[in-house]
């Protein structure tokens, strides 16, 4: 209702001690209790008298029938009824992933190897092999094997999300 921690009700409690003084804060605080019960007791009868009006009108009736009309369709686009129970059960297994595996220490190590592999080439396509006249292909690529080709980028714990 009023969302108070302990710290807001102390704050509340020592003003109201330094205003009111020690002599008239119990009475203070009795007459606030009183006022609350009341409060609560109004509420609560508001709340009852709007659950007879809508029980008398039938709106619990069109809820009720309503809710069942939408059972079959939120039972016939459920992801178990769609077969995809099994995507759900992968992705908690992804989301359980240890950045300590073997699979994550071999991740890394095929990433360090393909950053080497890329240096090594970036330093050998600053060497020229054509001949000083000109005569050869210009900007003639190197020849590259299946292996040489660029990796997906960093390891995913290199990754930033």
């Amino acid at each position: 209702m009023l969302d108070l921690g302990w710290t807001e009700l102390l704050v509340i409690g020592i003003v109201a001690l330094i205003v009111v003084g020690p002599k008239d804060l119990p009475v203070l605080f009795r007459n606030v209790g009183r006022f609350m019960g009341k409060a609560r007791g109004m509420a609560r009868e508001f709340s009852r008298a709007m659950n007879e009006a809508a029980e008398e009108s039938g709106v619990n009736e069109a809820t009720r029938g309503f809710k069942d009309a939408t059972k079959g369709f939120k039972d016939a686009t459920s992801a178990k009824s769609m077969g995809l129970d099994g995507v759900e059960d992968s992705l908690r297994e992804t989301a359980r992933w240890d950045p300590d595996s073997e699979t994550a220490k071999l991740a890394r190590q095929r990433a360090a190897e393909a950053q080497a592999r890329r240096d090594a080439l970036r330093d050998n396509s600053g060497e020229s092999d054509a001949p000083a006249d000109g005569a050869g292909a210009p900007d003639a690529a190197p020849a590259t094997g299946p292996d040489d080709a660029p990796d997906d980028g960093p390891a995913p714990e290199e990754r930033k999300e």
